[in-house]
């Protein structure tokens, strides 16, 4: 926890840095004292943390008049984190909360105080360090703070940006600074990031990656043809763990693939290993399932058992008119369509959103012909580069960038801002256009939440008209379609 992981804090002696400018910066002259910061677990040790904060801000600061409490201490929402000695003596502690009704993932932490006694140095950086790893936890994605600006350095120290001249308190000049959080960064370079790289030996071939204008697509239009082709593998680990529902999902992303170009299905092809017999029977009893909801049969493939768990699908629809994930104009407005019904897949929470397992095949197969009936200048499935990554995607593909407004993004109250714009979501299509697409088509939730830019990388534009980064350059590196 203190080193920016989201493990449990072990107890610790801090380490003095040599510009640590402790929050009350007293005589250095006591041993240093072995504490765990911890999310305050009673009324006692709010009380002290309380008590501390009176002393500091009130009696001997004089930056409030007669208490320094205020609606954040009310809110139900409101995390306080203590650094507690051995004996239970509360040495310093910090505030944590939303700033919206609605949390966004833009939090803030405040009334950062410790203790007076030389017994409680380098507390004051390990609790800044502590609320950066308790916010990247709870899924915030924007973490700022309103501090002294004596402290500036001490924050700076740690990793903060400093954002500039904050509102003054008391008279005290204050800094508004901010924790870079790169969570939606790290999904991409994890799972997007590498593609050119790694594909280029196709791009020297003729035809090598698709047609013009259709790289980056999450089908190829087969040339000569009205047939579009899109081909997914699952996860080995998956497919190990839970293989009914890898099946199902190998049948879903393929035909989310499809859909997003405006081809009906036709068909599939899979290949499928596992080590047993009875892994491979629920494997294919998984793929079975999702091509009867979606009335695509299995045309063939390879099965083979005695050998690791492996599943591929291909799947091949036919339409005259695709559409590309490449066509995309500076100042479209972007819009998700997305099902937000169903919960979290157990065992991959934050991951994977299953919104189609317990959907009817009639409203499974009236999604897969949303964006055929839309027919939008672009459009994209969202993979498991989430919304966030998705966007970039399309917006690379169309030579853009994009910028998401946050507070207009669909979202299922169960899943916080940023698992919901880095995971699979199950059913959900990003489409570009002149004008916003906000189709009425139940079980499906549409707004309009981005617009493509002209400078690339994703942004998430806030309700204060702040932007942030959530993706600095393009994503996978192919460029445009």
């Amino acid at each position: 926890m203190l080193d920016g992981s989201r493990n449990p804090a072990p107890v610790v002696t801090p380490t003095l840095l040599a510009d640590d400018l402790s929050i009350l910066a007293g005589v250095r002259r006591e041993p240093m004292t072995p504490y765990l910061i911890r999310v305050a677990e009673s009324c006692r040790e709010i009380a002290a943390y309380h008590r501390l904060r009176h002393a500091e801000f009130v009696e001997r600061q004089q930056l409030f008049v007669d208490t320094d409490c205020d609606d954040v201490d009310l809110d139900e929402r409101c995390v306080v984190l203590v650094a507690v000695s051995a004996d239970g003596d509360v040495l310093g502690g910090v505030r944590l909360a939303p700033v919206l009704d609605v949390d966004l993932g833009w939090w803030t932490g405040s009334r950062l105080v410790v203790g007076r006694t030389g017994a409680t140095r380098g507390v004051g950086a390990a609790l800044i360090r502590s609320a950066c790893a308790h916010a990247e936890g709870r899924g915030v994605l924007r973490f700022e703070a309103s501090v002294q600006s004596r402290h500036r350095a001490l924050f700076r120290s740690v990793g903060w940006e400093d954002r500039g001249t904050a509102p003054s308190v008391g008279g005290c000049d204050h800094r508004l600074m901010r924790w870079p959080i790169d969570a939606v960064q790290r999904v991409t370079d994890g799972t997007k990031a590498m593609l050119a790289q790694v594909l280029s030996a196709f791009t020297d071939q003729p035809g090598g990656l698709g047609e013009a204008g259709f790289r980056g697509d999450d089908g190829v239009p087969v040339p000569g043809t009205d047939v579009i082709a899109a081909c997914d593998a699952i996860l080995p680990s998956m497919v190990e763990r839970d293989p009914e529902w890898a099946g199902w999902c190998s049948v879903l992303v393929n035909i989310n693939d499809l859909s997003a170009m405006g081809a009906t299905p036709v068909g599939l092809l899979d290949a499928v290993g596992a080590p047993t017999r009875s892994h491979l029977t629920r494997i294919v009893r998984g793929i079975a399932a999702a091509a009867d909801a979606w009335a695509t049969p299995v045309l063939g493939g390879h099965t083979q058992v005695g050998v690791p768990s492996a599943l591929s699908v291909t799947a091949l629809g036919r339409t005259e008119r695709p559409v590309r994930a490449g066509a995309g104009r500076p100042g479209d407005p972007l819009s998700l369509l997305a099902d937000l019904g169903g919960g979290w897949r157990p065992g991959h929470h934050g991951r994977q959103w299953d919104s189609t397992s317990t959907r009817s095949a009639d409203d499974l197969r009236r999604m897969t012909g949303l964006v055929a009936e839309l027919r939008p200048a672009a459009a994209k499935d969202v993979s498991m580069a989430g919304i966030a990554g998705t966007a970039g995607m399309l917006a690379e593909a169309s030579g853009t960038g994009v910028e998401l407004d946050i507070a207009a993004v669909p979202r299922p109250s169960a899943a916080t801002m940023r698992d919901w714009l880095t995971c699979f979501p199950g059913f959900a299509m990003l489409v570009a256009d002149r004008a916003p697409m906000i189709p009425d088509r139940a079980p499906v939730s549409a707004a309009a939440c981005g617009v493509l830019t002209s400078a690339p990388g994703v942004r998430l534009r806030w309700p204060d008209g702040e932007t942030t980064v959530a993706v600095r350059s393009t994503v996978t590196g192919l460029g445009a379609a």
